[in-house]
């Protein structure tokens, strides 16, 4: 016969949670600081933000901050790599939403990327702070790039002859390179969303050319 469980001191009969283990508590501080620090860079900016802010904010100690992070721009690379991470899954969404024909998926993945660039957060970080926070070849080397995930595209639309066949990696960086400099350029015009639609009509004849073989 099976023995009965010892009911909970509280009269309940449920069981007493376990308390936290230290790696489960040093998870959710380091969770606590970037969403602190996330918050903090993508309104205030890099250089406005302290990482007396920063923790006052997470409601942790400067020394649990500098058990995790070396100091600020660590931090700010972290909370980069995060935003960087969403912005690929946007990405990756809108491609895989019309992956069948690949051409299209490239263009509906440079799409949401420009379209991402009109939220202000994303632009204060990644467009605005990043390059001289971190530098082009550290934010290239940082989680999944989103150049990366348009020569992966741009490769399998070659493969799959949706375009003539060329060397992928000429026309990443073409690519990629127009998409950041048009982002660059929509958020900074008088108005954005005007700008965005100019960006994109561009984009279509170039994807048709490019299609065409023209």
């Amino acid at each position: 016969m099976a023995t009965a469980r010892t009911a909970a001191a509280d009269g309940t009969g449920r069981q007493p949670r376990a308390r936290p283990t230290q790696q489960e508590r040093s998870d959710a501080t380091v969770e606590d600081l970037l969403a602190a620090a996330r918050a903090l860079f993508a309104t205030a900016g890099y250089a406005a933000t302290s990482l007396d802010a920063v923790c006052e904010r997470a409601g942790v100690t400067k020394g649990a901050l500098y058990h995790h992070f070396a100091g600020k721009k660590q931090l700010f690379s972290a909370v980069y790599t995060r935003e960087q991470e969403r912005l690929a899954a946007r990405i990756s969404s809108a491609y895989l939403a019309v992956a069948a024909d690949p051409w299209e998926a490239v263009f509906e993945g440079s799409r949401a990327y420009l379209e991402a660039s009109l939220d202000p957060e994303v632009q204060r970080i990644t467009l605005f702070d990043a390059p001289g926070a971190l530098g082009w070849e550290a934010m290239r080397d940082l989680g999944v790039n989103c150049r990366e995930l348009t020569y992966k595209g741009i490769a399998r639309a070659i493969r799959k002859g949706a375009i003539p066949d060329r060397p992928a990696d000429p026309l990443t960086s073409m690519l990629y390179g127009g998409l950041s400099e048009s982002a660059m350029a929509v958020v900074r015009a008088a108005d954005p969303q005007a700008a965005l639609a100019e960006a994109l009509t561009d984009l279509r004849r170039l994807f048709d050319a490019l299609a065409a073989g023209s």
